[in-house]
């Protein structure tokens, strides 16, 4: 499954916030990490908080597209759309 994530670094705590739409009306899911974006520190503390909400392994999330950016494409393998609504609420 592969979703949309807007990231905040240096967001204070790790904490997944829910969706919002973008300016498209796109869906995105809110993530906040405590992890500077410096040296990919960021990018794996939001694989480490997607993974531990989903409940799958770390392995099975990575970042698809975006790494550099504040968007990401997000991909889980295992994960169905039932999945992210338990997780994280209705889109």
């Amino acid at each position: 499954m592969r979703f949309a994530v807007r990231v905040t670094p240096r967001g204070g705590r790790d904490a997944v916030e829910g969706w919002v739409a973008d300016g498209a009306g796109r869906p995105l899911l809110k993530v906040r990490v405590a992890a500077a974006a410096a040296d990919g520190a960021a990018n794996a503390a939001v694989v480490a908080v997607l993974a531990k909400a989903l409940g799958v392994p770390k392995s099975a999330v990575r970042i698809a597209q975006g790494e550099t950016a504040r968007v990401k494409q997000i991909e889980a393998e295992g994960v169905g759309p039932e999945d992210l609504a338990r997780a994280f609420g209705a889109v």
